[in-house]
């Protein structure tokens, strides 16, 4: 079981966007890696489609999980652990002792 998901509201923990909340769009496990939306934008130029325009787009790149943590109630970032409520294997946030939806 991952510890930060798809959909999760994230906190950036070190980089340029330090600091940053942003919900999570994509996880990489293998790699150990995610894309988080607003957050490590980077500039790449793109070709001429049937579809999509030509020119100079921002989108965002994925920035490793440890670099990440799960904003927590008050959206300050909480480490993850598990417990088990109702015979399933949850996560928990630390900081508060809540269960993580999702």
């Amino acid at each position: 079981m991952q510890k930060i998901r798809k959909g999760d509201k994230v906190v950036v923990l070190t980089g340029k966007d330090k600091g940053r909340t942003g919900e999570v769009i994509q996880v990489m496990p293998k790699e150990d890696r995610a894309v988080v939306r607003g957050v490590n934008m980077v500039k790449r130029h793109q070709r001429q489609t049937q579809t999509a325009e030509s020119g100079i787009i921002n989108k965002e790149a994925s920035i490793h999980l440890s670099n990440l943590a799960v904003a927590d109630t008050d959206g300050k970032p909480t480490r993850v652990g598990f417990g088990v409520v109702d015979g399933k294997k949850v996560r928990v946030a630390k900081r508060s002792g809540d269960v993580i939806n999702g």
